[in-house]
């Protein structure tokens, strides 16, 4: 792993705090084993796969004047478009590689700050706070983001518009130097985006979280990681979405809290990616506090959508709601496992894990794992799972009406998506991301027709 080294990971500047932290996570990595597929919570994947030594992170802003150029090219016009779906909202902060390039505030943002580190001033400790230690995979974001995106809620304020981070990754090939001395590296560049959301006792926010590159091929590795934290009676809705390329890995890890009597909603979506691997740790934390969890995903070609979660009760009278559902077409594959923890003294707990998955083509297969840790008596605690199929009779009552075969199983499968999406905690986000189905769907259908 030469390219992720100590004294890399130092070079990307910041604060001493920071610079130190780097330091330490990168002394971790040379000596942690990389995840394998021995280990349960690696079970059903490719990871073993996965060699750092075919990445390395994107050299600093200014090596290469016109690669840099085009990035912002390309993902100016993405966001644009974004922006263009979600007209309404708070702020608007865009990253390249995990650096922030432009920060849009509007009048509804309020007291709220939002921005790279730089918006805390000299504060320290905003990073950790919820995910503490992880593997290895965690410490590779820990040593290498170049920055963090910072959505600061303070107490009793309520935004009425969603904030939106959007997080260009390139692809392809490292490059290294600038002018005639520039030479293309073997190893595809690495990204790690790094967010951290904090709301305040009492206030209410809604984040959209956007993973995107260029379509196609090209290869890379993307590794962000989110800290979702909500103060006692807060409310906070969170929605992520992934379209990377075709070739890319992507490892992402969501770690959320919720204090007392809060709610907090989270919805990703994985579309894009060669392994697209979302894990999402929910803690309810306080007393009467809720957490809702939902994902969906869909695979084409020969991706590999893999979702983890964890509903971890920790405190009396909490109450979590999962909805997995997912898809697979071609020789695409999916696995979903799911743990429902309930820790000694959540008494009076509530908890519900609900997965379902649809087979499109013979070449294509899902596996769906639930589990339950129960440590208390006085609970209730539900999980149910399906894979199969589309069913036969809505596909003969479409076909009965004259509606061609591949039509009829795409308004299916739709249907079977639009059920999930109208229940995004971010309602603006609805519109985008049913495009972004119908448009995949378009594209499976033309391909096999």
């Amino acid at each position: 792993m030469s390219a992720f080294g100590p004294e890399r990971a130092v070079a990307l500047g910041g604060p001493a705090w920071l610079r130190q932290r780097r330091s330490d996570a990168a002394d971790e990595l040379a000596v942690m084993p990389m995840p394998s597929e021995k280990e349960e919570l690696w079970r059903y994947t490719p990871i073993e796969e996965l060699h750092l030594d075919d990445y390395a992170p994107r050299p600093s802003p200014g090596s290469d004047p016109a690669s840099d150029e085009a990035d912002r090219a390309l993902g100016a016009a993405y966001v644009q478009g974004l922006a263009a779906d979600l007209p309404a909202r708070a702020a608007l902060v865009a990253t390249i590689d995990g650096r922030p390039v432009s920060v849009e505030r509007s009048a509804l943002l309020g007291p709220v700050r939002v921005g790279g580190l730089d918006v805390l001033g000299t504060e320290e400790g905003v990073l950790g706070g919820v995910l503490a230690g992880g593997d290895a995979l965690v410490r590779l974001n820990d040593a290498f983001h170049p920055d963090v995106v910072v959505v600061d809620v303070p107490e009793h304020a309520v935004l009425d518009a969603p904030i939106v981070i959007v997080h260009w990754c390139t692809a392809g090939l490292s490059t290294q130097g600038s002018g005639d001395g520039a030479q293309t590296d073997a190893r595809a560049p690495a990204c790690f985006p790094r967010t951290v959301v904090r709301l305040g006792a009492g206030s209410s926010a809604q984040v959209v979280e956007v993973v995107a590159g260029a379509p196609g091929a090209g290869r890379g590795l993307v590794v962000p990681i989110t800290e979702l934290s909500a103060g006692d009676g807060a409310q906070l809705s969170y929605a992520a979405l992934q379209v990377l390329g075709t070739e890319v890995w992507h490892v992402s890890r969501l770690a959320a809290v919720a204090g007392r009597d809060a709610t907090l909603r989270t919805f990703t979506v994985g579309l894009g990616g060669a392994y697209d691997r979302s894990r999402t740790d929910a803690l309810a934390d306080g007393p009467g506090s809720r957490t809702e969890l939902r994902s969906a995903y869909l695979g084409t070609g020969s991706q590999v959508h893999d979702v983890r979660t964890l509903q971890d009760h920790a405190a009396p009278r909490t109450t979590s709601d999962l909805l997995c559902k997912g898809a697979v077409a071609q020789r695409s594959r999916s696995v979903y496992s799911g743990l429902i923890r309930v820790r000694r003294g959540a008494v009076r707990t509530n908890a519900f894990q609900t997965n379902h998955n649809l087979v499109l083509d013979e070449g294509a297969h899902a596996d769906s794992v639930p589990n339950l840790d129960i440590e208390e008596n006085d609970v209730r605690c539900s999980h149910a799972s399906t894979v199969g199929p589309v069913d036969e009779d809505q596909r003969y009552y479409l076909e009965s009406r004259g509606i061609p075969p591949s039509r009829a199983e795409q308004l299916i499968v739709l249907g079977f998506f639009d059920d999930i999406v109208q229940r995004s905690p971010v309602p603006a986000l609805v519109g985008r991301l049913r495009r972004e189905v119908v448009r995949r769907l378009a594209a499976v259908s033309s391909e096999d027709g």
